[in-house]
C-alpha cells in the first residue's frame, strides 16, 4: 500500500486549544517619539498616553504534545494601544527561529512573523540576547538580572495583529475580508526579577527598528515560567486601513518610508 503525506491523516492530533509553552527572557518597554506611534498604528487602534513600544526576547520551549517540544528564541515588538477602550499593543514586528512556527503563526493568527537567528548569552546575574537577519544582528537587550519585582506572574495580555490574503490582481489590495484578530497570552511566570541594561536597534533595509528609536526605557523584567497562547477574531476592517503597514510583514530594502513630521516645541 502506498501513502500520501500531502492529505492529513485521519487520527492527526488536532489540538485548538492554546499552546502550552515554558519560557526565560527579557521583558522591556521603552518611550520612542509620539510622531512615530501615530504613523506606526493602523486603524482602528488607538494610541495611549504615552509612546511606547512593548517587546519581549524569549527563548521558549513549545510543548506541541505530551512528549513532543520545539525550542525556539523569538522576538516580539508591539507600540502600546487600544482597540474599544481595552489595552493591548499592535504587534508590528516577530521574529524567530524555524520555518514551521514562522508559517503557522502567520496564516492563522495573522501575526507579522519571519525566520531569524537568535543567540542567548548568560553570564552570572548578566544576560545578552541578539536577534539577527540576513547576517545582520539588528536588534540586541543585555542587562543585569537583580531583585524579585512587586509586580504580576500571573496574567493576561494581549497583542493585536491582521489577518489577511494579498490580492492576485491588484498590489496593495486584499482577497477577501481583512480581519483584526487579538492574541490572548496567558502568563504564569514562577520568577520575575527586575533588570538594568540596554536596548541596541541596528540598520538594517529589512527590518527598519532603528527608525523606532529608543528614548528611555521605561521597565526591564528578567522572566522565567509557563505561558500559554491562543487568539482570536475581533473584527473585520477595510483593507485600506492596513495596506500602507503590509510591507512591514516582508523583506522590502527599497522601501523608504514615509517622512515623520518632527515635533514642535511648545
Amino acid at each position: 500500500m502506498t501513502r500520501l503525506r500531502y492529505v492529513q491523516s485521519s487520527d492527526a492530533n488536532r489540538d485548538p486549544g492554546m499552546l502550552r509553552n515554558s519560557v526565560y527572557g527579557i521583558r522591556a518597554t521603552y518611550e520612542t517619539d509620539r510622531e512615530i506611534i501615530n504613523a506606526l498604528l493602523p486603524r482602528p487602534l488607538d494610541p495611549v498616553e504615552r509612546p511606547e513600544i512593548w517587546l519581549q526576547m524569549m527563548h521558549v520551549t513549545m510543548h506541541v504534545s505530551e512528549v513532543d517540544t520545539i525550542e525556539i528564541g523569538a522576538l516580539t515588538m508591539g507600540a502600546t494601544c487600544t482597540h474599544d477602550g481595552a489595552p493591548g499593543a499592535y504587534c508590528f514586528h516577530m521574529a524567530m527561529e524555524g520555518e514551521s512556527v514562522v508559517t503557522s503563526g502567520r496564516e492563522r493568527f495573522g501575526e507579522p512573523k519571519k525566520i531569524a537567528q537568535t543567540h542567548f548569552e548568560r553570564d552570572g546575574d548578566h544576560l545578552r540576547a541578539t536577534c539577527s537577519r540576513h547576517g545582520i544582528p539588528y536588534f540586541e537587550i543585555e542587562g543585569t538580572i537583580g531583585k524579585s519585582v512587586d509586580e504580576p506572574r500571573k496574567f493576561e495580555e494581549h497583542l493585536f495583529c491582521y489577518k489577511a490574503l494579498m490580492s492576485i490582481d491588484t498590489p496593495g489590495e486584499f482577497d477577501g475580508d481583512v480581519y483584526l484578530t487579538r492574541l490572548n497570552w496567558e502568563r504564569n511566570y514562577a520568577d520575575r526579577r527586575d533588570m538594568t541594561g540596554t536596548i541596541t536597534l541596528r540598520e538594517s533595509p529589512f527590518d527598519p527598528l532603528a527608525d523606532i528609536p529608543v528614548r528611555k526605557i521605561t521597565s526591564m523584567n528578567y522572566v522565567e515560567g509557563g505561558t500559554k497562547t491562543g487568539g482570536t477574531i475581533l473584527r473585520t476592517v477595510p483593507g485600506e486601513w492596513i495596506a500602507d503597514h503590509w510591507v512591514g510583514r516582508f523583506d522590502d530594502p527599497t522601501n523608504i518610508g514615509v517622512e515623520i513630521a518632527e515635533l514642535q516645541p511648545a
